[in-house]
């Protein structure tokens, strides 16, 4: 269920202009650097066997994005662009699947296009869109679910077909990365509890009521509980072919068993290590590159906006209040989701974790300031909204060159960027 309020015009037009910029900005030097660098090491020489014999490297993690490298590397070559071409034609496509869901969320034009500058100009979805691993993968899916169940709530004529591609969405985004599989869960939960609420008394089998009118909660079900888990068991279905110890039919269980277990089983303290308050405070960089390449001195880091991911925390709880308070259906989806998503981090045991771990967490953060500067916004405070995109912009633009790995001046360059000592 979300907001309701007179909606604005659709602003498609600008939600593709604003994706096309993105575009052109993450092909600036995407052959750079022209050697695989952080955990394309891994990833890039995995898609590669899957390509040579159909053999699957990296089993701790499910197999999706690693063909779809592989399409990219079978398409354009063994080389730097074919490695890092599905991730940003991913990247962008998960740029739009947020901005749609905001808008069907939201039916606010501003809201809209300010949480795809927000995104855009947040690094982390940048920084990934450019690099040859999983999580732009799992994102860009999971950004396709909520797109497709929010306009299925606006939309309730299209319910059906939405809430199938939804369903075929959650099982990919599943296949790329687990990290998503406790939001996997709540499209169901969401539409259960929706329908409960309503009071019908034929609870399972009425196709009156919210959240979507003509869909059963039997079909609904299906679309969001049990084609999710089909298309996930599809995607292995390589894994039966494999020349190396090919996966049994009867023993999808214990490959999951075994999968659990190497996630559990790197423990070794890594330099760039975090846990979720360093993620929530923005204090934990980790650099995917910095090293001479390619004949200079260059740099990749990995960090939040620094003005955007602490603004959005009073934002969250501007969100949370006015969701519970003043029945704001999308502030509140926004919470949950930010939540859930950084949630499990707090409970899972893997005893190593990451800043990229924080990839999701961020963007429904960035939702929550964007719908913020929207109440600003409708309520005729023009300037603050503006200035805080037009200040989000500029500070991609200075981080801009350790972003995309420019030419730096010398080795001790990245001081210039390093405001604190743990950015470092």
């Amino acid at each position: 269920m979300v907001a309701a309020r007179e909606p604005d015009s659709d602003p498609i037009l600008w939600t593709v202009l604003i994706c096309l910029t993105f575009l052109a900005l993450s092909a600036i030097r995407l052959a750079v650097p022209s050697a695989p660098f952080f955990d394309e090491t891994h990833y890039v020489p995995a898609a590669r066997a899957l390509l040579d014999n159909g053999e699957w490297l990296n089993r701790e993690h499910p197999i999706l994005g690693k063909q779809l490298l592989a399409l990219g590397i079978w398409t354009f070559g063994d080389t730097p662009i074919g490695w890092r071409f599905a991730p940003v034609i991913f990247g962008t496509l998960a740029l739009m699947a947020m901005m749609r869901a905001m808008w069907f969320a939201s039916l606010s034009r501003f809201a809209a296009l300010a949480f795809g500058v927000l995104i855009a100009t947040g690094f982390i979805l940048f920084v990934h869109t450019r690099i040859a691993i999983l999580d732009i993968f799992m994102v860009a899916f999971f950004a396709i679910v909520l797109w497709q169940c929010a306009a299925a709530l606006r939309q309730p004529e299209t319910g059906r077909w939405r809430l199938a591609i939804a369903g075929i969405a959650i099982g990919l985004a599943m296949a790329s990365k687990w990290n998503v599989v406790f939001l996997a869960m709540l499209p169901g939960l969401a539409f259960f509890t929706a329908r409960l609420t309503a009071g019908r008394r034929r609870l399972l089998v009425s196709r009156r009521g919210i959240p979507v009118p003509g869909i059963s909660l039997l079909e609904a079900m299906f679309w969001l509980g049990v084609l999710p888990l089909v298309i996930y068991w599809l995607t292995f279905w390589p894994a039966y072919l494999a020349p190396d110890r090919p996966l049994e039919f009867g023993g999808f269980i214990a490959l999951h068993a075994e999968m659990i277990a190497l996630q559990q089983s790197v423990k070794q303290e890594h330099p760039y290590q975090s846990n979720w308050p360093d993620w929530v405070l923005n204090i934990r960089a980790i650099w995917y590159l910095y090293e001479p390449v390619d004949g200079t001195q260059r740099g990749i880091v990995l960090i939040g906006n620094p003005l955007t991911m602490l603004l959005g925390l009073p934002a969250l709880a501007w969100c949370a209040w006015q969701g519970l308070t003043q029945k704001r259906w999308d502030a509140l989806a926004v919470v949950v989701l930010y939540a859930v998503s950084i949630g499990m981090w707090m409970i899972v045991n893997k005893p190593i974790q990451f800043y990229y771990h924080y990839f999701l967490p961020s963007c429904f953060l960035l939702a929550a300031l964007a719908l913020a500067l929207d109440a600003m916004w409708q309520r005729g405070i023009r300037w603050i909204p503006i200035t805080v995109l037009i200040s989000s912009t500029a500070m991609f633009a200075y981080f801009f060159p350790i972003l995309s790995a420019a030419p730096l001046s010398d080795p001790g360059a990245f001081q210039q960027w390093m405001w604190l000592s743990s950015w470092r």
